[in-house]
């Protein structure tokens, strides 16, 4: 074997003897810095390793860093003792439309594993000056120009205010992405104008509620009227009906009626029209040879079982003009009867 083989070993052996253990937790990767480097490159090692493992090395030679790279949240808020800061610790900004507002945001984001000697070497040597340093410095700016691009009315709309978080989102990606940082969510939580417009806010807020009670009971009277409206021209409806069917009926009436008067009136016609022509015929027949005939013929029937007394009516008989009538009929009855034989 080389002498330098051998003092290598040696050498190996030796430095073995003083190592210490360097570990990471469940949730942690380590980086480890060569100060003085016996064989290879001094420096940040590119490197990170794995979380849950141990590792050895010299000490005072070697520097060793851990970074924690679950799910972080960088809570900016309102409240008090809570989230990064012990007082107030919101967004404050105006919307595109010249109102105050401010807003709570939290920030989800964790460091990208892979470079975490990257950080280590040209960002921050640890979590904390991570967070402080870096996302909480750029996730406190981008975000109000973002937000502060809506209107005041668009803040109350959910679907606006998601649109602003995945827009802040993707930005800050942007921006964080080379420093090893990955940005999972930008949520929001409450919002607050100031007191004067909150105030004229919250007067809108029961002046549109009584608006809608008005058109609530607008749209029921409305309804109601248009029920009194269709009942009414429902009833209208029937007497129009009822009047129709009883002009239709009297019209029927009528028409038959009139039927039956012209067709008496004709039949009338017809028989006057018939006794005219009968009456026009015998006028013609007796205007003839027969007619002094028929009359004397109907004079003869006329006479049949009368009897006839002749009275002398000229001079130094009886005067026609000064007899009376009555009297002498009286006294040629009475004779009569003294006359007739007796029964058998």
């Amino acid at each position: 074997m080389k002498l330098s083989h051998i003092l290598s070993l040696v050498c190996t052996v030796m430095l073995l003897s003083g190592c210490i253990p360097h570990t990471t937790g469940k949730t942690e990767v380590g980086v480890r810095t060569k100060k003085i480097a016996l064989w290879g490159e001094k420096g940040v090692e590119n490197r990170a390793y794995a979380p849950g493992s141990t590792s050895f090395f010299l000490p005072i030679i070697n520097d060793w860093h851990t970074f924690d790279i679950k799910l972080q949240n960088l809570e900016m808020t309102i409240q008090p003792n809570r989230g990064d800061r012990a007082s107030r610790d919101d967004l404050l900004f105006k919307t595109i439309d010249g109102n105050d507002i401010s807003l709570d945001v939290i920030i989800v984001y964790r460091i990208d594993p892979e470079k975490a000697p990257f950080i280590l070497q040209y960002v921050a040597t640890d979590n904390a000056t991570l967070r402080e340093k870096v996302v909480r410095t750029i996730a406190r700016s981008k975000p109000r120009d973002i937000f502060g691009s809506l209107k005041t009315e668009e803040f109350y709309v959910a679907d606006k205010r998601a649109a602003k978080s995945e827009q802040s989102k993707l930005v800050l990606q942007e921006m964080l992405g080379p420093y090893g940082i990955i940005v999972e969510k930008v949520l929001t939580n409450d919002y607050r104008f100031n007191a004067e417009y909150q105030k004229a806010i919250e007067d809108k807020k029961v002046a549109d509620q009584q608006m809608e009670q008005n058109k609530s009971a607008q749209h029921a009277a409305l309804e109601e009227y248009r029920k009194i409206l269709e009942e009414a021209k429902g009833e209208v409806n029937k007497l129009v009906a009822d009047a129709d069917g009883a002009f239709l009926r009297a019209k029927i009436e009528a028409d038959a009626y009139y039927e039956k008067q012209k067709y008496l009136a004709e039949a009338i016609m017809a028989e006057g029209k018939a006794d005219a022509r009968g009456i026009e015929q015998m006028n013609k027949a007796l205007a003839g040879g027969g007619g002094e005939t028929m009359v004397k013929l109907a004079i003869a029937e006329a006479l049949q079982g009368k009897r006839i007394m002749l009275l002398p009516t000229s001079e130094g008989g009886m005067n026609l003009k000064t007899t009376n009538m009555n009297s002498l009929i009286e006294t040629l009855g009475v004779k009569a009867l003294s006359e007739e034989p007796p029964a058998k």
